[in-house]
């Protein structure tokens, strides 16, 4: 099957889906800091331009997507007037958008909750809320997954423990980046149970 991690600079998911022999790519405007098939350049280019650039794949099967959510969050609703965020906002729903419309037969999306004018330039609500207790770490970590042609993701350990690691972070240069990577047991999920889809 041929796989897309879009917006995935970590190779967490895309490496769960090699080791199950996927010829599986991720892309980000980001180096990767696995070693694997990445394409370090904007998703957009790799989704509506065929350019020679890009040989290895003629289509995708699969694509899961990772877009930014900095200004789509309901965390952050309120900096949209505070800080005159709405221009951000309204391209990064967009963008989210142009994932979702991708000429690929099935699609994932994860983001945290939206707010409610992100879901109206989207277009269409979540499928799934998951937690990351659910598959083997204990932390709380809401996130949504909207599904074109896919299942729900099936919880395949469900731990004790809620810790809130993500949200008490310390500030720093790189906890955008930490915040962002997606947790080992959901990246194994994803492989296992979509690696299979027909």
């Amino acid at each position: 099957m041929n796989v897309l991690i879009a917006c995935e600079y970590s190779g967490i998911v895309r490496n769960e889906f090699e080791k199950l022999g996927h010829n599986a790519w991720s892309c980000d405007l980001l180096d990767t800091e696995i070693p694997g098939k990445h394409f370090k350049d904007d998703i957009r280019k790799v989704l509506f331009n065929n350019s020679h650039r890009y040989p290895n794949v003629e289509f995708w099967d699969l694509m899961i997507a990772h877009p930014p959510c900095t200004r789509l969050a309901n965390s952050g609703v309120r900096w949209l007037n505070e800080r005159g965020l709405w221009k951000e906002m309204w391209e990064g729903a967009e963008f989210f958008k142009e994932l979702w419309l991708a000429n690929i037969p099935r699609i994932a999306i994860e983001n945290p909750i939206p707010h409610k004018y992100a879901l109206e330039i989207i277009g269409n609500k979540y499928n799934q809320i998951i937690q990351p207790w659910q598959f083997g770490h204990g932390e709380t970590k809401a996130t949504c997954l909207w599904l074109k042609n896919m299942p729900k993701l099936i919880p395949t350990d469900i731990v004790s423990g809620r810790e809130q690691r993500i949200h008490k972070m310390t500030p720093s240069k790189n906890r955008w980046k930490e915040r962002s990577k997606t947790y080992l047991g959901i990246a194994q999920a994803m492989a296992l149970q979509w690696g299979d889809i027909k």
